[in-house]
């Protein structure tokens, strides 16, 4: 299968696409590039020939041929996307939508879409499901919900989308992200041996390994279409439903020495527990490999093997909205958010 991958050079898109080639499939992706600075740590595995190149400016004849589209290239978390809101539903929800109907235009017959669980946003009763009502908190929230919406009636016997939407991500990616909330509290355990909570740890969160996450793309895309044909797909374990308390002290008793501590209430009042009963009946062959113990611990390696340091852990590279906010202020990108020309 010939398959375009938006977000190559990404926290998963870097995983992604050795997993798809070594499975025999023709890779090529498209990036605009922001995150290239940010390397954590090597890998051999081969990477895949990627149009340097924003999604707003994908043309027809860059889908020439492509079989399927795994798209994940937007403004990826809550604090980006409300850096600049507007900027947010042009990319993530114009932007994405375009890309659907320029696939469908084009051809290509298959087209995954990396929404989130945090849809969800606030919800006290029971495991959320597929068919729960959606909540979306914020600008990066409410364009998945968007985008969904828009690209569903796309939908026919030669254009079959697919909706993942994915927990919350940990795990190690040679693109790392540290501000994600397992990621960062081990990066806090491992510079500051300290993990001080603002809040009284009690919201829940699903988690899930950026491996599963590429697992179930692949399975996904190997899957018989009218399983998969316009279907939406919680992606993760029901069994890795936690509490952010349940994080921080599974952390801190991997990292030897590490404190932790709490506070009161946080004003983040998301909260959500998500069933992934769907997917793990669904879709062949996906299970999750990872939870949050041996996440823990493959970060805790990571960092012994690297010898991280705080430098290394603060690095703009490593967090979106840092990474962006210098793009901004040096010039680098105008105030649309794409490349200012030299």
């Amino acid at each position: 299968m010939k398959i375009l991958v938006t977000g190559t050079e990404g926290y998963l898109g870097s995983l992604l696409t050795s997993l798809l080639i070594t499975k025999g499939h023709e890779v090529s992706g498209l990036d605009t590039g922001f995150y290239k600075v940010g390397w954590l740590y090597n890998e051999t595995n081969i990477t895949p020939r990627t149009l340097n190149k924003d999604i707003r400016n994908i043309l027809p004849e860059d889908l020439e041929g492509v079989d399927a589209i795994v798209h994940m290239a937007e403004l990826s978390n809550d604090p980006a996307g409300q850096l600049a809101p507007h900027i947010t539903y042009e990319i993530n929800h114009l932007g994405s939508v375009r890309l659907a109907e320029l696939a469908k235009t084009m051809g290509v017959r298959r087209f995954l879409y990396m929404s989130s669980c945090s849809v969800y946003g606030v919800a006290s009763e029971g495991d959320v499901t597929e068919e729960s009502p959606v909540n979306p908190q914020t600008a990066y929230a409410e364009c998945k919900t968007l985008v969904e919406r828009d690209i569903q009636p796309l939908a026919d016997d030669d254009f079959s989308p697919t909706f993942m939407r994915n927990a919350t991500a940990f795990g190690a990616s040679p693109r790392m992200r540290f501000d994600i909330v397992l990621n960062n509290l081990s990066g806090l355990a491992w510079t500051t041996r300290e993990i001080k909570m603002t809040s009284d740890g009690t919201p829940w969160r699903p988690l899930v390994h950026a491996l599963d996450i590429c697992k179930a793309i692949l399975c996904a895309l190997e899957a018989p279409r009218d399983l998969v044909h316009n279907q939406v797909f919680n992606v993760g374990d029901t069994a890795n439903n936690y509490r952010i308390k349940e994080m921080a002290e599974i952390i801190a008793d991997t990292f030897p020495g590490c404190k932790l501590t709490f506070g009161n209430n946080g004003s983040d009042n998301r909260s959500y527990r998500v069933s992934f009963e769907k997917i793990n009946t669904i879709l062949p062959g996906f299970k999750c490999d990872w939870n949050a113990q041996t996440g823990a611990k493959q970060l805790f390696d990571l960092f012994s093997q690297i010898d991280m340091n705080e430098d290394t852990f603060l690095f703009r590279g490593f967090t979106r909205l840092k990474q962006l906010e210098y793009l901004i202020r040096t010039q680098q990108i105008d105030q649309n958010f794409f490349w200012a020309k030299k």
